[in-house]
């Protein structure tokens, strides 16, 4: 039973990140977002997570890029 949840109801999490997101920093939130689906009993293997890191120049906030915008703040 199990395997069919996994085959036909398969949660893809897609996150979007500034580029420069640390390695730890990306595992803390895989391993956060796969304890939710747990928690709503959803077998971790079931879960995927997909981290797109895009340039901080190609991310608009508020009418600027957020290299401009957040110059002085780096990805954690």
């Amino acid at each position: 039973m199990q395997e069919k949840y996994i085959l036909k109801n398969m949660p893809i999490v897609h996150v979007n990140v500034w580029k420069g997101f640390s390695n730890e920093a990306k595992k803390k939130v895989i391993e956060g977002i796969t304890k939710v689906f747990v928690e709503l009993g959803i077998p971790k293997e079931a879960v995927e997570i997909v981290i797109h890191e895009i340039p901080m120049e190609n991310w608009g906030i508020n009418g600027e890029q957020a290299s401009e915008k957040f110059k002085y703040i780096k990805a954690p």
